[in-house]
């Protein structure tokens, strides 16, 4: 097939965007397709001719455009397939706060939380006790995310978060263990167990990228009642929030053992060591394996 490769983009992101696109290139070609690089910060222009004349479109973006929709409703335009959730549903699980109203409204556990916007302002008083994470309420790669753990830090980490996004996402800071669990095919995958370094509060950008970063464990060694509390969590969120194909999400299991999701990711890393592909390969799915269950499944969602 002539497939795109869709990387790059416009978002703080793009880095690693472009990292992980090297990997997903070599699967398709291993795979026998004809690969067309495409980066929608160098010729967005030209997305819609392009798609038209392909057969399918591999996306490999972070934050905007891409987990936003605006690049699958072009392709949707175009007829041209590609994996993954569909615009609406990638627009809505990108808005933090929008998603967390979906949990909330599917008995789905998360951690108390507030808006802020800049109408209200930097000065806007926390309605939640301390500590809190503050992070942009669209983005990921932890960029922008604040730990308050006093008062009087609160009005610069709203305006870290404004400088990034139109509005900012106060959540109640849960101690606990870091899990992940990704869908594929609408099966929940072994769960992994996130170990930030020694020194860092949180799974920040330096820990998800960095060489010498957090310890990832697949399978997370929790009990058995606890990995199926969390699959069958994560297994509502995906169905609940519209999702297609595959997703992974963020969860903390609290000292209580009461385990909380924090946000849903459309469009997961995809490098070699990446999250999803490490679950996926305790399943018996190579890295090539994968691309091609996600090319699959994107043509069986959307092929003509």
């Amino acid at each position: 097939m002539n497939v795109i490769l869709i990387a790059g983009g416009w978002s703080d992101e793009r880095d690693v965007s472009i990292s992980g696109a090297k990997g997903i290139h070599s699967a398709l070609i291993e795979l026998g397709h004809s690969v067309t690089f495409f980066d929608p910060a160098l010729d967005f222009k030209n997305l819609l001719n392009i798609a038209k004349n392909a057969d399918f479109a591999f996306i490999n973006l972070h934050g905007t455009p891409g987990e936003d929709g605006l690049i699958q409703a072009i392709l949707d335009k175009a007829n041209c397939p590609y994996q993954g959730a569909g615009p609406a549903a990638s627009y809505l699980t990108l808005n933090k706060a929008a998603s967390k109203q979906v949990f909330e409204d599917n008995g789905i556990n998360t951690p108390d939380w507030q808006i802020v916007t800049p109408t209200q302002g930097p000065n806007t008083p926390p309605e939640l006790d301390l500590p809190v994470f503050v992070k942009p309420n669209k983005g990921g790669s932890s960029l922008g995310m604040s730990f308050v753990k006093k008062a009087e830090d609160f009005p610069a980490a709203l305006k870290k978060s404004f400088a990034m996004c139109q509005s900012a996402l106060v959540e109640t800071y849960i101690p606990g263990v870091e899990l992940t669990c990704a869908i594929l095919d609408d099966t929940p995958l072994p769960l992994v167990m996130i170990t930030p370094k020694a020194n860092a509060e949180f799974f920040d950008y330096e820990n998800k990228y960095a060489v010498d970063g957090a310890e990832e464990i697949c399978p997370a060694p929790v009990d058995d009642t606890i990995t199926e509390s969390i699959q069958k969590q994560m297994t509502t969120a995906h169905k609940a929030l519209g999702l297609t194909g595959y997703s992974r999400g963020d969860f903390i299991l609290g000292n209580d053992g009461t385990a909380y999701l924090l946000e849903v990711n459309t469009l997961p890393g995809m490098t070699n060591t990446s999250l999803l592909p490490r679950a996926a390969a305790q399943i018996g799915l190579s890295f090539t394996n994968l691309i091609k269950e996600l090319i699959r499944l994107g043509i069986e969602a959307r092929g003509n």
